[in-house]
């Protein structure tokens, strides 16, 4: 092998050097190009000196031969990134890179750089929003005139002909007080302190209120929970103190459920006994808490796939689907409610 300043990129040529093959047979052997019959030896001497000499195929390259960029470019709106959030990322990252696509992450958060910067540099095949939030809603005609034909919102409202949300939120409410409603009849709703959130926790407070009007029971108590044990404290003083009480709380997250957990504690009374609480998202500190808290399982696997499947069907010309993803969705009881 001979000497090379480790500074220098590693070509083609380099591998077809050391493989003592043509360019055009390396590029061959690695596209794995179904039209060449090439002897296995020399595909295995090909694959080994670009193993030996580090070489990685031009993203460039790759995207002149596609005809398009390899990157599908991910807008976070400005949403705390916890658990299930970074889990659906990993998961969505990996479900891509089966389709050989790479998933990159832009969030909204202050003071990110310019969406507009972000997306002409990359020049990426498709574009997933989680929330329709304003600069993606003015920027998706932009991107769509330079051929990125993807431009999906998985929540948030419908403007200016975008799809329609890919997952729905409605159902997590319903499962919270479909179970809750099995032994109380006064619910409330402990909804978070983020104004961001809003486009998450409004649909699932309609889901808990769709199952309390179709039982004749009375609208949810909403209040406002901040993730901090004295917050939570007012809002359970005021649940126990409406007239019927509120015996049964739909947390918008286990975070928040932690909270009033804490609040119920902290004002010596018990979970499930005088307060049940349900969370969202089973997180590893569901089952640490004190009671263990019920919780609705998600199944994110199946979101980031049917994200995924739906994002390659467009690329591929293929009729895209409108209707949510359908997510499989499980009560995990615990003591808490």
């Amino acid at each position: 092998m001979s000497g090379r300043s480790d500074r220098q990129r590693v070509t083609s040529a380099d591998v077809a050097r050391e493989a003592k093959v043509s360019r055009a047979t390396v590029s061959y052997v690695l596209n794995d190009s179904p039209r060449q019959k090439i002897p296995e030896d020399t595909r295995r001497r090909v694959r080994e000196a670009a193993a030996r000499l580090g070489y990685a195929p031009s993203a460039a390259a790759r995207s002149l031969r596609r005809g398009r960029s390899d990157i599908v470019l991910g807008l976070l709106p400005d949403w705390p990134i916890e658990h299930v959030l970074g889990r659906l990322v990993q998961q969505l990252t990996d479900a891509l890179a089966q389709h050989e696509l790479t998933f990159l992450v832009h969030s909204a958060a202050h003071p990110a750089r310019p969406l507009r910067e972000v997306w002409k540099a990359l020049t990426p095949a498709a574009v997933l929003a989680l929330d329709a939030f304003p600069e993606a809603e003015a920027e998706a005609g932009l991107m769509r005139a330079a051929g990125i034909e993807v431009v999906m919102a998985v929540h948030g409202p419908v403007r200016s002909g975008h799809r329609s949300p890919l997952v729905s939120e409605e159902p997590i409410g319903t499962a919270q007080a479909r179970y809750l409603v099995q032994a109380h009849r006064r619910l409330g709703y402990a909804y978070p302190d983020v104004a961001g959130l809003g486009a998450l926790a409004g649909p699932r407070l309609d889901g808990v209120r769709e199952v309390c009007a179709g039982l004749g029971l009375p609208d949810p108590d909403v209040r406002t929970v901040p993730v901090d044990p004295d917050g939570a404290v007012e809002a359970v003083k005021a649940w126990r103190a409406a007239d019927p009480p509120v015996s049964g709380i739909c947390a918008y997250n286990d975070a928040v459920a932690l909270a009033v957990l804490a609040a119920v504690r902290s004002l010596g009374l018990r979970a499930p006994q005088d307060l049940a609480v349900i969370g969202v998202d089973d997180i590893p500190g569901a089952a640490l808490a004190q009671p263990p808290l019920t919780t609705i399982v998600r199944d994110t696997d199946t979101i980031a796939r049917g994200l995924v499947c739906r994002i390659v069907d467009a690329l591929d010309g293929v009729q895209v689907s409108a209707d949510p993803i359908q997510e499989p969705l499980w009560v995990h009881v615990r003591v808490s409610a």
